[in-house]
């Protein structure tokens, strides 16, 4: 898909309510599956730490893209612009258009960026959802996502300052990738069309104690140990608390007053790209 397009429509999206836009549910199902609320908040809030220099490399990013699919049951739809990514890669200067300046160096400018749902801690796109399909958890700070009591408003999207979310303009089961026995890769839910989706943080694995699916297969890549780090940020004994005490980081357009925890380790300015580092 052509960049500006995909930006335009994941960051601005279409908010307008089409009744030909609608996904045809069933309003009893969505208002009984009420957005969990625990009764006991806790200062628990899971955060993720990508290391731009090693996440330069192809073999990563794919790793973690690869893995993110196959976990969620992602379809690989074939029109670019209507593509569906949990975690996906942009260039530095879009990802962080607030670090770039005229004099920035191109290498540095066109670095390629993987880029997910922030999890913000206060994040906009609970604020204007109707249904209250998308939701924070109060126990981690996870913002998580009900695909049965979305309505394909898109409203998320047009809030969402990351475009973090993608719509299904058509019935995405298709392309979801199979086994042998013609059954998704995975058991996670598959979804249909006119709903919203985005990254989770694999909650299903945070759940069991799992790291999510990126982080995982990403520091399995050989030689990119710490590529991706996962942790609670309010834990001072955490990987994540400790590199973010004693290195630098940067976030994704902080002056928003979203409060995103998906940081970016900056450890040096990018060299251009080799053959096995390209986006």
């Amino acid at each position: 898909m052509d960049t500006s397009r995909r930006r335009f429509l994941r960051e601005l999206g279409t908010a307008a309510v089409g009744v030909g836009c609608l996904p045809l549910l069933d309003p009893a199902r969505w208002l009984q599956e009420a957005a969990p609320v625990d009764a006991t908040p806790s200062t628990t809030q899971w955060a993720m730490i990508i290391d731009l220099d090693k996440c330069r490399r192809n073999d990563v990013r794919e790793a973690c893209m690869s893995a993110c699919r196959r976990e969620h049951n992602v379809p690989r739809v074939p029109d670019p612009e209507e593509a569906i990514d949990w975690i996906w890669t942009e260039e530095y200067q879009h990802a962080f258009p607030d670090q770039v300046h005229a004099r920035t160096a191109v290498a540095w400018r066109e670095a390629p960026v993987l880029v997910l749902c922030n999890h913000c801690t206060n994040p906009p796109c609970v604020k204007v959802c109707p249904t209250k399909a998308t939701w924070k958890r109060e126990t981690d700070g996870i913002v998580m996502m009900d695909m049965h009591r979305c309505i394909g408003c898109r409203y998320c999207m047009a809030a969402c300052p990351y475009g973090a979310r993608s719509f299904n303009w058509r019935d995405p089961r298709p392309f979801v990738e199979r086994d042998a026995g013609d059954k998704p890769l995975s058991e996670y839910p598959t979804r249909a069309a006119g709903v919203v989706e985005k990254c989770t943080f694999c909650s299903e694995r945070v759940r069991t104690g799992r790291p999510p699916a990126c982080v995982e297969a990403a520091n399995a890549v050989s030689g990119a140990e710490g590529a991706l780090t996962f942790g609670d940020v309010t834990d001072p004994e955490s990987d994540v608390s400790r590199i973010l005490q004693s290195e630098p980081t940067i976030c994704r357009r902080v002056s928003l007053g979203t409060g995103p925890n998906v940081y970016y380790r900056v450890s040096r300015a990018p060299a251009p790209a080799t053959d096995r580092e390209g986006a």
